[in-house]
């Protein structure tokens, strides 16, 4: 199969979060109800190449070999699975306050910190444009909170309003910079701020309302998992000022920005404000604390500063769409691997871009870079490890797969997720079998297994599901892998995952909350923060079987419909005025040609009467 890459339209990367908005933010609370399996605390299984024979090792033995690994990596030994504080924390009622309520209109209020992380103690910065008199803050935990989702932390008192002024666009990357706005009010973090994800709700005296996102970190957890907000990720797509990293304000990718800015608000129809925060990754933040696990909490750019962190904990969450990463935040996580610690990725089209962070006015970080074109990145020749071309690709190519195990194929899709490796210790709980299909799970991004590109070895394909994208044949995997330092990979292949564990995703992700995906989720979240996932559950492999040998075929190309020929006559160009402009708009490897002819008035027709054609050319 010849590999294809697809670039990602504002569009299609925005409908799953928007479809979530519209339930999770105006709908009632909703709730989890299914039991988690718990695995057995007195003796595991360990599976054998051969799957007719298998080997029982007593929890001492394995709590032996797992310490053995340790000793051989010093680090800040990480803390137990379970948290009696984020239990407690979460049988607090909550609140559903944290809701956008009304009738949002663009521009009414909004802004951003300055900075996306604090920690207890920080005050931090805000800057808040509105056109209202006044209005206020609230802060609000983000969380299960008896299925609230949210727990009220703080409020500010009536703020005085003030209409920023515009953020200038720094040429010649088109960098949306807004550090021209006066600050607003100063937040300080006080310990009732427990680390955790955080939206502050903005809401003008109008009535109008937004968020901005917040993570409160704790630089001395040893929390037994980590989750990773995407915060690059969703800077990438953020279009606030006409700009994002695909596309300026005419859509066009010629005109998007190299450099994007934290320092702006996340434009409006972006989560409201939150980013990519709502449809990928609070339902996985809601059930991680449902499930009373010992969960801390840090973002990109926090990981960008503090790569060594992953070390303190047995497992570290990737969440819905992880894109967007840096040498220093992907060698952070490969660090973790080798040295016995294990990751979840739990979406698609992980560690795509590469980007670097540059300052901005407000502080370190700010800037995120991508040119995509590594012709254009100034440190060309000079840094190439540096220079911001996808990860796969030239002048320093790192596929993805290679820590990963699989990788980014294409979008749109909406598929099944089709079971192949029900043995898998994964699925204990699931009753799946060969060949259990779980409706509209894959999409609307997938990775793949590709034997020619670099992966681990002992690479284990659980699911291989066959789909059509763009009509051309692919599968879109599952996977997982152990390593000999006690750690493990664990890989869905597909944007749908998290979404699908809580209410309020569209109907065309199939039931939600989906029992298989929650029962996945909790047997990999408690393995790997268990430790020594790797020596409990050694990887099977599979995948070069799988992938020539696929127990389910490849789809078969849907035929092209072919109209019937028209009899008639095509209208007579004009003979004055341009009779024809062609227009390119290139996005990625995609590139779409419009062609518009200006017709002839009649008596008929109105003056400006046009017909567009419009090719695609999609390379290989």
């Amino acid at each position: 199969m010849i590999k294809q890459w697809f670039s990602k339209t504002t569009t299609l990367k925005r409908t799953m979060t928007l479809f979530v908005l519209a339930s999770l933010v105006i709908s009632a609370p909703i709730a989890i109800a299914h039991s988690i399996w718990s695995p057995s605390k007195t003796a595991v299984t360990t599976k054998t190449s051969n799957r007719s024979k298998t080997t029982t090792t007593t929890a001492k033995e394995t709590r032996k070999t797992i310490a053995s690994l340790k000793a051989q990596f010093p680090t800040l030994s990480p803390g137990s699975l379970y948290s009696a504080s984020i239990a407690a924390e979460n049988r607090k009622p909550g609140t559903t306050s944290w809701r956008i309520t009304g009738n949002p209109i663009p521009g009414q209020i909004e802004g951003f910190a300055s900075s996306t992380f604090a920690r207890v103690g920080d005050t931090l910065p805000f800057y808040i444009s509105t056109i209202s008199p006044s209005y206020s803050i609230v802060a609000y935990r983000m969380g299960w909170y008896q299925g609230n989702l949210a727990r009220l932390i703080w409020k500010s008192g009536t703020l005085p309003g003030h209409l920023q002024p515009q953020c200038p666009i720094l040429a010649p990357t088109n960098t949306v910079e807004c550090s021209n706005w006066s600050q607003s009010i100063k937040v300080h973090i006080s310990k009732a701020f427990i680390p955790g994800d955080y939206l502050f709700k903005l809401i003008a005296s109008n009535g109008q309302q937004q968020y901005i996102p917040l993570t409160v970190v704790d630089p001395s957890s040893n929390g037994a998992i980590v989750v990773i907000n995407a915060v690059s990720t969703w800077q990438a797509y953020n279009n606030y000022g006409g700009y994002s990293l695909y596309h300026g304000p005419n859509g066009a990718n010629a005109t998007r920005a190299t450099k994007v800015s934290f320092d702006r608000p996340y434009a409006f129809d972006f989560g409201l404000g939150g980013g990519d925060f709502l449809g990928n990754e609070l339902p996985l933040v809601a059930f991680a604390e449902k499930l009373g696990l010992n969960v801390t909490y840090v973002n990109s750019v926090y990981l960008q500063m503090h790569p060594s962190l992953i070390l303190n904990h047995n497992a570290a969450v990737s969440l819905g769409h992880d894109e967007y990463y840096s040498v220093k935040m992907r060698d952070a996580l490969q660090n973790g691997v080798n040295n016995g610690r294990s990751i979840l990725f739990l979406g698609a089209n992980a560690i795509f871009r590469r980007i670097r962070f540059e300052p901005s006015p407000m502080g370190q970080d700010r800037i995120e870079v991508n040119y995509r074109n590594p012709y254009q990145d100034p440190l060309f020749g000079k840094n190439n490890a540096r220079v911001t071309a996808n990860w796969p690709a030239f002048p320093d190519a790192n596929n993805e797969s290679s820590l990963i195990g699989l990788q980014y194929e294409c979008n749109p899709v909406n598929a099944p997720l089709v079971v192949t490796d029900p043995s898998s210790w994964i699925f204990s709980g699931t009753n799946a079998y060969l060949g259990f299909k779980v409706p509209s799970l894959v999409g609307p991004e997938f990775d793949q297994y590709i034997p020619y590109s670099p992966h681990p070895s002992n690479l284990q394909i659980l699911a291989h599901s066959p789909l059509l994208c763009r009509n051309v044949p692919y599968f879109s995997d599952m996977s997982y892998y152990s390593t000999p330092t006690g750690g493990g990979v664990f890989a869905t292949g597909t944007n749908y995952w998290v979404v699908s564990l809580m209410g309020g995703c569209p109907s065309f992700t199939g039931p939600c909350p989906d029992p298989f995906t929650q029962t996945v989720t909790a047997n990999v979240l408690k393995a790997f923060g268990s430790g020594g996932v790797g020596i409990i559950h050694p990887s099977i492999p599979n995948a070069n079987s799988i992938y020539y040998n696929p127990p389910f075929p490849a789809l078969t190309p849907v035929p092209p419909i072919i109209s019937a020929p028209t009899t008639t006559k095509p209208p007579t160009p004009c003979s004055t005025g341009p009779k024809s402009q062609v227009t390119s708009t290139t996005s990625g490897s995609k590139t779409t040609s419009s062609t518009t002819t200006t017709l002839c008035p009649t008596a008929t027709t109105s003056p400006s009467t046009t017909s567009t054609t419009t090719a695609t050319v999609t390379p290989g």
